[in-house]
């Protein structure tokens, strides 16, 4: 009883398989931001946002090494979210195909994460943001022992967070933050020095929770 206990509230990297070769890839559930007004002023645009997709690069498992998952620091010269933590990704282009490309292209171009290193498993649903873009999370694993480049005009930093925190529901916590005057609820993940929180916190949530509900 306790061994099961804990695989419910800390998902692992074979719960993650197991949930996307068993999910419904056609129809994924949309991601919801913890703040009711957010989602609201988000879907009201949603036919005016502008396409975009990320990247979550999970490294594969090894019997004597966990399971990581890739993200970056943005550069403090970006117009756009400048200093935060997020995934890889950016927004569609006219030659991308569909989302997977997207995610994979702009990998490489601010991780320098080569295309034919990931292997697709999955994707989540789209989360809308009221900055303006409409995002498909892609989900990919890689090696453990690749090595990045980050690109020097959108990446400040690369690090990695263990799987295990990243699907663990009790591990995300809620805060207020203010915004165009306006107090909103966020969601927050710390790892060490890092403050996960805003988009790349609600994708990675909608994640941990999809997870979880499958094993319980």
């Amino acid at each position: 009883m306790p061994d099961n206990a804990e695989k419910i509230e800390s998902p692992d990297y074979q719960d993650l398989l197991d949930y996307f070769s068993k999910s419904d890839s056609a129809a994924p559930k949309p991601i919801s931001h913890p703040d009711k007004e957010v989602n609201r002023i988000a879907k009201e645009s949603e036919r005016e946002l502008r396409k975009a997709a990320v990247l979550l690069p999970v490294t594969r498992q090894h019997p004597d090494t966990g399971s990581n998952l890739v993200l970056t620091v943005r550069s403090e010269n970006l117009k756009s979210h400048p200093g935060q933590i997020s995934l890889p990704g950016g927004t569609q282009e006219d030659h991308d195909v569909d989302a997977v490309a997207t995610a994979l292209r702009e990998s490489e171009e601010e991780i320098g994460l080569l295309p034919h290193h990931v292997e697709i498993i999955g994707k989540l649903g789209d989360l809308a943001l009221p900055s303006g873009f409409f995002v498909t999370p892609i989900v990919g694993i890689i090696e453990p022992n690749l090595s990045f480049t980050p690109s020097p005009v959108e990446v400040a930093d690369i690090f990695q967070v263990p799987l295990e925190l990243v699907l663990n529901v009790a591990a995300y916590t809620h805060s207020t933050m203010v915004f165009n005057d306006k107090p909103h609820v966020i969601l927050e993940l710390k790892f060490e020095d890092y403050r996960i929180w805003g988009a790349t916190a609600a994708i990675l949530y909608h994640l941990a929770t999809e997870v979880s509900s499958q094993i319980k």
